[in-house]
This record gives structure tokens, sequence and C-alpha cells, in this order.
């Protein structure tokens, strides 16, 4: 295999890196807002431990968060910021689709 052929092949194995590993930070990496850590909420873009505190005690008196979107209920997350952190955390379940039943046959 000659030099040019080798930064061919180097550049589209790259490429395909960089593809299945931002897919996979972005899928499997979300922060799950029922049982994060303050840790691990203030490494949220704009989240401080004010906020993560807050989070921790809503969802404590609130029997967890239902969806993602309640989030915006805590005091100091506002559309703005939850656009920020919408696509970075779960509630735990939201990814299982959900499956339809068939209905009986005669």
């Amino acid at each position: 295999m000659n030099n040019m052929n080798r930064g061919r092949l180097f550049f589209i194995l790259l490429i395909a890196f960089c593809a299945f590993s931002s897919y996979v930070l972005t899928e499997t990496n979300k922060i799950n807002i029922n049982t994060a850590t303050v840790e691990e909420l203030v490494s949220l873009p704009g989240i401080g431990n004010k906020i993560a505190n807050r989070i921790i005690e809503y969802r404590e008196k609130n029997d967890n968060f239902k969806t993602i979107e309640e989030i915006m209920n805590v005091k100091g997350i506002g559309k703005k910021k939850f656009k920020k952190i919408k696509q970075l955390i779960t509630v735990g379940d939201e990814a299982m689709p959900t499956r339809a039943t068939p209905s009986p046959t005669k």
C-alpha cells in the first residue's frame, strides 16, 4: 500500500471514528437527573452548586422528575438554560420506545 492510499485510509477511519464517538457520547452518556450527584450536575453547562442542590431538593420533594422538561420548575433553570442542557440529560427511561399492542383479531 503506497503512502497516498494509507493517508486516505487513515482519513476515512478518522472520520468514521469521530462520527461514531460523537454518536456514542450524545446517546449514552446523558446525566440522569433523578440519580445524579451534585458533581455530575455541575458538569452541565450553566449549572453551579446552588442550582445542582435545588435540582436534588426538587426531585426528593416531588418523587423524581417524570420528564426532562420538568427541570424547568427548578428555580434558576429557564427555557434558555434548558435548551443548553436538554441533549445532555435524561430521566432514565425516556429512551425506551413505546410499543403498540396489536388489537385482537376475530
